[in-house]
């Protein structure tokens, strides 16, 4: 499929800058799936849109403060003659967290990357945090190892030194309210570099009239990371690569989804990461022969969706508008047929709609 399939006119001003006053006061566009026919409705007539019987599959995945800013020492090669550093021996540098590898070892995207060598050392703060280049990884990344150098743990550095990583359209620093705003009121797992943003729009007060309504709700985690951002290179989808993401479908969740989906209840994502979780494990499900439709336990999503897709799990998705000519248009599209994604875009562009991470919604059955 070429990519300019997947393309579409966003006037600037659309990209929303700031979240809405409140969570629940963003506009919602109703998409039928099958027909393609669209209406607009507000966010608070959700609860009004479900039948009652649906199952709920948040993402509750934490987004940490993964932009840090630190001060890089001269690379120290690991072997080899002594040579005279051609750098200076202290620039500045940014650090954006990927991946989480191990307890304090992080997948990271350094810039200036080239300059960052294995060996070397980035200091943070006034010295009491530092992380040690010990790896390349793929597409640029580095491996980081943060060691603490006070009795305060390295994830509390993290925290307090931090930026919220904010998306590269929302053209202003970090503020003090991004910290509660770029976060889903059930967030619980940290880890996460961007935010499921779906789930933005709910209150505590709106997930209990879905209880209410009858409808049921399971958590499951997917750190959002590299794989769901990471520009498509090419002018075709099949070249594309997608980074691993990890995610984990605990065990009472997978027997909720297992139940509603035995009970013919319809099960709806919210989120294009919970879709992705969901659909990754059930494929691997299938492939390994289980009779389970998902399996329990942590995997890591390689798994790349486009228009042509056979979709296991997921019923029905709420989901924010996306970016043109990216991964997250392609999983829309392969949901709900791309000439019906575009169309409903297109409408969404000309009534005003706010678009991207803090902008407004879609509901898709």
């Amino acid at each position: 499929m070429r990519l300019d399939e997947l393309d579409y006119h966003l006037p600037h001003d659309q990209i929303a800058q700031r979240p809405a006053e409140r969570r629940d006061a963003s506009r919602m566009l109703l998409l039928n799936r099958t027909d393609g026919g669209y209406r607009d409705r507000l966010f608070t007539d959700f609860i009004e849109q479900l039948r009652g019987n649906e199952l709920l599959v948040l993402n509750n995945a934490r987004v940490i403060p993964a932009r840090l800013f630190g001060r890089r020492a001269a690379a120290k090669p690991a072997a080899g003659p002594r040579s005279v550093p051609s750098e200076p021996p202290v620039t500045k540098v940014e650090v954006f967290l990927s991946r989480r590898r191990e307890s304090d070892t992080w997948e990271a995207l350094v810039r200036p990357g080239r300059k960052v060598l294995v060996g070397e050392t980035i200091f943070f703060g006034e010295g009491e945090l530092e992380a040690k280049v010990i790896a390349r990884g793929e597409l640029g990344l580095r491996w980081l190892h943060f060691v603490s150098h006070d009795k305060r743990p390295v994830a509390e550095h993290l925290e307090r030194l931090g930026h919220v990583p904010l998306p590269p359209y929302i053209a202003r620093e970090d503020e003090l309210s991004d910290r509660e705003r770029y976060q889903t009121v059930f967030a619980k797992r940290p880890g996460a570099i961007a935010a499921p943003t779906a789930g933005l729009h709910f209150t505590p007060e709106i997930l209990q009239n879905v209880r209410d309504r009858g409808a049921e709700i399971c958590e499951i985690t997917l750190d959002v990371g590299l794989g769901t951002f990471q520009p498509i290179h090419g002018e075709t989808l099949e070249g594309h690569t997608m980074h691993a993401e990890s995610y984990e479908i605990p065990s009472q969740s997978a027997e909720q989804i297992e139940a509603a989906r035995a009970a013919g209840r319809p099960i709806l994502a919210i989120g294009t990461t919970a879709v992705r979780a969901l659909e990754d494990s059930a494929l691997r499900a299938a492939e390994s022969g289980s009779t389970n439709l998902v399996l329990a336990g942590k995997a890591d999503a390689h798994l790349f969706i486009v228009p042509g897709f056979r979709f296991r799990v997921v019923d029905a998705l709420l989901t924010n508008f996306h970016l043109p000519r990216s991964t997250l248009l392609a999983l829309v599209s392969a949901f709900a047929g791309r000439e019906h994604v575009l169309a409903a875009y297109n409408h969404a562009v000309a009534a005003g709609y706010r678009f991207y991470s803090y902008g407004d919604c879609m509901l898709i059955r």
